[in-house]
């Protein structure tokens, strides 16, 4: 069992950054690819970012590309979304998750999923 808990979320004016977190309890942290999906009102759950469980290999969706970077702290069992350069359409609730699979850009592929933390950002 892995429970995931998301933080660094808020209100930002377009252009800034966040840096978003994901704490996971438990000793298997690291068995686990990490993804950031995102969900605006009224719009499906879509993948934006994950990392394979050794850190070296990375996947982006192309809207956040050269924007967002994701990293992970094995020794800490932590998951991190820096997030660059945002604009509007950014907005929407981050979800961080966790999948033994190596699919990850596929959200049914998730064992684990945080609660969730809102990202708006202003024009």
């Amino acid at each position: 069992q892995v429970q995931l808990v998301e933080s660094g979320g808020g209100l930002v004016q377009a252009g800034g950054s966040l840096r978003l977190a994901c704490a996971a309890s438990g000793r298997t942290f690291s068995s686990f690819a990490m993804g950031w999906f995102r969900q605006a009102p009224g719009k499906e759950r879509e993948f934006v970012a994950a990392v394979s469980r050794s850190a070296f290999i990375t996947y982006y969706a192309d809207s956040v590309k050269g924007r967002f970077t994701i990293s992970r702290d094995n020794a800490n069992n932590t998951v991190y979304l820096q997030m660059n350069n945002l604009n509007p359409d950014d907005t929407a609730v981050y979800y961080c998750a966790a999948t033994k699979l190596n699919w990850v850009r596929v959200p049914e592929n998730y064992d684990y999923w945080g609660q969730g933390t809102q990202v708006t950002v202003s024009s």
